[in-house]
């Protein structure tokens, strides 16, 4: 799957973007906040991920390029993700740290939601750790609303399971 925002071009990775990958998500900062990824991040660690055989899933796993006058530039990745209910996908995200505050999150975040809503017919699901409040910040403007309840996720950055606050997809 493909998708074009005003400022975005979101696409599936391939090998060769393996460096710009490294080069955008190798951040403390942002691996902290992405459950399940490890940590220190290698350069290795892109290449396997862009390669690695994702068998019959249909669900899209895109990289996020600013669309400028001239190459692309590679400022985040976002995901649906398979929760093992058929009918529900969580959202994934994350922004190179130059990119926060931006608005490129919610802009990706908006046509990923509209592929689950339209084209999957997905209900969706995410969540934050609580020290990352820009995160809920975003998930509420793409119509998430809170649960109530936390899941434990690993993050390698702190060794541990953290809280993570749940949201699910409430369209206004």
């Amino acid at each position: 799957m493909f998708a074009r925002t005003e400022r975005l071009l979101l696409r599936p990775g391939w090998g060769e973007d393996a460096p710009a990958l490294f080069n955008a998500i190798a951040d403390e900062a942002i691996i902290d906040k992405l459950p399940g990824t490890s940590w220190p991040y290698r350069e290795s660690d892109a290449e396997a991920f862009l390669l690695r055989d994702r068998g019959q899933e249909d669900l899209p796993e895109l990289l996020i390029y600013a669309r400028t006058r001239g190459a692309p530039k590679l400022v985040g990745g976002i995901a649906l993700r398979e929760t093992g209910d058929d009918e529900t996908a969580e959202l994934d995200y994350w922004i190179a740290r130059p990119c926060w505050g931006l608005g490129f999150a919610t802009e990706a975040g908006q046509a990923v939601v509209g592929m689950a809503k339209d084209g999957l017919r997905m209900k969706l699901r995410s969540g934050h750790f609580p020290d990352n409040p820009a995160s809920g910040r975003v998930l509420e403007k793409l119509g998430f609303r809170p649960t109530g309840e936390t899941e434990k996720r690993w993050s390698a950055v702190r060794g541990q399971e953290v809280d993570c606050v749940m949201y699910e997809h409430r369209p206004s």
